[in-house]
């Protein structure tokens, strides 16, 4: 993949994860049922998230991210994917949001 595709892709996922149910869709996992205030924190990271590195970014796409959370035992995973605009597919082009829908999704590490 070319730099320039990998770098509208981060822009378009760096958008899905700060502004999660405008710019995608958004999905915490069973293990998430946490209090309602933990919830909020574990969301406040990940629209906040900044900690990419080759290790858990080797496309420059930032489309995963890992964290603690006080209070909570394990470590918390969100990811996007890209799927075709109905839902069913993979996108083609994930760099184009005319033909992509991104889904964030958060779970626990187990989870993933």
């Amino acid at each position: 993949m070319s730099s320039e595709k990998a770098k509208q892709i981060a822009k378009l996922n760096d958008l899905c994860r700060t502004a999660p149910g405008v710019a995608g869709r958004l999905v915490q996992t069973a293990g998430i049922s946490l209090p309602p205030q933990v919830q909020s924190v574990i969301r406040e990271n990940v629209e906040r998230f900044k900690d990419f590195s080759p290790d858990n970014d080797p496309h420059g796409e930032r489309d995963f991210g890992a964290f603690n959370v006080p209070g909570v035992r394990e470590r918390i995973f969100w990811k996007i994917d890209y799927y075709a605009p109905d839902l069913i597919g993979g996108s083609r082009n994930p760099e184009d949001p005319r033909q992509t829908v991104r889904v964030l999704t958060i779970m626990l590490a187990t989870e993933y």
